[in-house]
């Protein structure tokens, strides 16, 4: 009988639940229309208004300020427009503010023209330069418009959390919006939309249990919204028309629901416990004393490491440990099939183009899963060293 593969890529996809899977299939069973006022379109619209309170509790957020949307993608692209909505008037935000660490979806811009969009520097570690921020939003022109200012909560490679609060009391100081892509951070660390200056929080249903193919917008207030980037029958009341997507947002519901009681069982303490990543990234360091884990001076997810090994490719890792069956990835899941340096270690300084493995748990992880890892980078190590000793010696 074969061993039971490792699953270590939760920050590419956590696995469905069993209460989100037990939420899609009955509302697979629900035949109305959420937007038809007879008994059936009322139990499915019931089954959509209570996921969104579910979700909005996550965050803290009111739950008519939360719309649906088929993603974090869909999400992203939706926030990161010039025009807003203030009631019938428009509202013109001018110029995008962005880190360099951030998901490709923010760093794409959205609808913002390349020109109106500055990329903000981050530091060795990867937090955002504070300074050059400031500096920034001083100089922006508010005649042509207000600034937006996108930053992700969490990076979904390194772990790394960002000073949102820091980050956001900048923002509001400026007169600017401030969006926060918090698809890593729900779940594993508990969110709170006031405290966080933000203006909007970015989320992702699969990410913490959920389905696939379902996210969320969550504003602090529905005084100012953006320009619905899918228009047509005015569903989530005109920011996202379609008819919803009922199966996943009940899905969604049940992963948001699970996720907040595992933080209030936990005294509001993250889900995930760092034990395990404490026990991967020393053994790391002594099987190779040149060995980086990125972003290991701050504060980052309990659950994430991001580890390179100078002179074996990150690919040829990844490759090894699946192999070995252990699933992780080679950046981020959705650039992890390209070869290349991972943008986020390029804007961090590193300059080493082998990248990094990411290595991301959850709490069921255990002491024999994190000696499985070990015993396969062990292996890696031995075959770096013998390969560069061959080389050795024949160059000499």
């Amino acid at each position: 009988m074969p061993k039971p593969r490792i699953y270590f890529d939760y920050n590419a996809s956590a696995p469905l639940s069993e209460a989100a899977r037990e939420a899609v299939v009955a509302a697979l069973n629900v035949t109305g229309n959420p937007s038809s006022v007879h008994q059936e379109g009322r139990a499915a619209r019931g089954l959509i208004e209570s996921a969104r309170r579910d979700v909005a509790a996550l965050c803290n957020a009111k739950s008519d300020h939360v719309f649906f949307t088929s993603g974090a993608t869909e999400a992203a692209t939706t926030l990161l427009t010039p025009v807003y909505k203030m009631g019938r008037s428009e509202l013109r935000l001018s110029h995008l503010y962005v880190s360099a660490t951030e998901h490709p979806c923010m760093l794409s811009g959205g609808r913002f023209a390349a020109d109106n969009m500055t990329v903000l520097p981050v530091d060795h570690q990867g937090i955002v330069d504070l300074n050059v921020l400031e500096q920034a939003l001083k100089a922006h022109d508010k005649t042509k418009g207000l600034p937006l200012v996108a930053v992700q909560w969490a990076n979904n490679e390194t772990g790394i959390i960002q000073p949102v609060e820091k980050i956001g009391a900048l923002v509001k100081a400026a007169g600017g919006f401030f969006i926060v892509d918090a698809v890593q951070a729900v779940g594993r660390i508990p969110l709170d939309i006031t405290k966080a200056s933000a203006d909007y929080l970015i989320l992702s249903s699969h990410k913490i249990g959920g389905p696939k193919g379902v996210g969320a917008v969550v504003a602090i207030s529905d005084l100012v919204m953006p320009l619905a980037l899918v228009r047509g029958g005015g569903q989530e009341k005109g920011h996202r028309a379609g008819t919803e997507a009922l199966p996943l947002i009940a899905g969604f519901g049940a992963a948001a629901r699970e996720a907040l009681a595992a933080q209030t069982e936990g005294s509001n303490l993250p889900r995930w416990s760092d034990a395990i990543r404490t026990v991967i990234e020393n053994g790391v360091r002594k099987l190779a004393d040149d060995a980086v884990v990125h972003g290991a001076a701050v504060e980052r997810l309990p659950n994430t490491s991001f580890i390179s090994l100078p002179g074996m490719k990150a690919e040829t890792m990844q490759i090894a440990f699946d192999l070995g069956g252990i699933a992780l990835s080679a950046g981020s899941a959705c650039s992890s099939g390209k070869v290349g340096a991972s943008h986020v270690l390029t804007a961090m300084g590193y300059d080493d183009e082998c990248g990094a493995i990411r290595v991301s748990t959850e709490k069921s992880a255990t002491q024999q899963d994190a000696e499985a890892f070990l015993t396969i980078f062990a292996r890696l190590v031995t075959r770096r060293d013998q390969v560069a000793g061959e080389s050795g010696k024949s160059a000499a």
